[in-house]
């Protein structure tokens, strides 16, 4: 394969090699983040395009290509500021619970913070900057000190990973009126032979967004203690006991 097409082929920004200049370009790449960051906060990913982005920052777009391809190297680029906003590391003293629990509240709070930012973490092409990967070294780390490994390690954090980012993602995109609630509600009453669970439970009332979240990671912790004592108790029986001999 030639080099064009091997280069082609490198879609994420984080893969390419930087460009280089024998003078600074008027734009850095901080700048271009931080304004895109500022932008998508505001209107949403949906809005955003490299002439506004130019726009923003006072350049013609052109100037923009210097850093970056297209519209999803400043998505990946954003991406990964979000990422930046969270503290790294635990507390040493408390248990692998507390600290995974730290970790994602803290995702949780940043994707919120930045509501396009929750959807995009699951798009075509995995997140390779920095930030993001330190945030899920962190993770992984934490459950492997903990012990798991291989399939189990990996299971373990993207059950995790998926709790928190399909919290974020259906709280800041799921938007429904009063009436709209009150109506589909009606609807279910209506059909409970059909929806006996939803018409009794208040479905399309649920909207306790943060209790949801706290409550669904307490059980997937539950779980992976469990799976934890599993594991460990297989290894345990897996090794060869010792008697002394007179």
């Amino acid at each position: 394969m030639s080099d064009a097409r091997k280069a082609a082929e490198v879609r994420s920004v984080w893969l390419r090699p930087a460009r280089t200049a024998k003078e600074d370009p008027p734009l850095s790449s901080a700048r271009i983040v931080e304004a895109a960051v500022a932008l998508l906060d505001e209107d949403g990913i949906e809005k955003l395009s490299m002439r506004r982005l130019a726009q923003r920052l006072g350049v013609a777009a052109p100037s923009l290509y210097w850093h970056v391809s297209t519209k999803d190297d400043v998505v990946d680029l954003a991406v990964d500021a979000i990422f930046g906003e969270v503290a790294l590391g635990t507390q040493p003293e408390t248990g692998w619970r507390e600290e995974i629990t730290a970790v994602l509240v803290a995702w949780r709070t940043a994707l919120l913070h930045h509501p396009w930012a929750a959807a995009v973490t699951a798009r075509r092409r995995p997140s390779l900057g920095p930030n993001f990967l330190a945030q899920m070294e962190t993770l992984q780390a934490t459950l492997a000190q903990t012990g798991f490994t291989g399939s189990a390690l990996r299971a373990a954090t993207w059950s995790l990973y998926n709790h928190v980012m399909g919290s974020a993602s259906t709280e800041t995109a799921l938007h429904i009126t009063d009436e709209e609630r009150r109506l589909g509600q009606e609807r279910l009453r209506a059909e409970a032979d059909r929806y006996p669970t939803l018409a009794r439970e208040g479905y399309l009332y649920d909207d306790d967004w943060d209790g949801s979240f706290h409550t669904g990671l307490r059980y997937l912790l539950d779980g992976l203690a469990q799976q934890l004592d599993t594991l460990r108790g297989t290894t345990g029986a897996s090794q060869p006991t010792h008697s002394s001999t007179s």
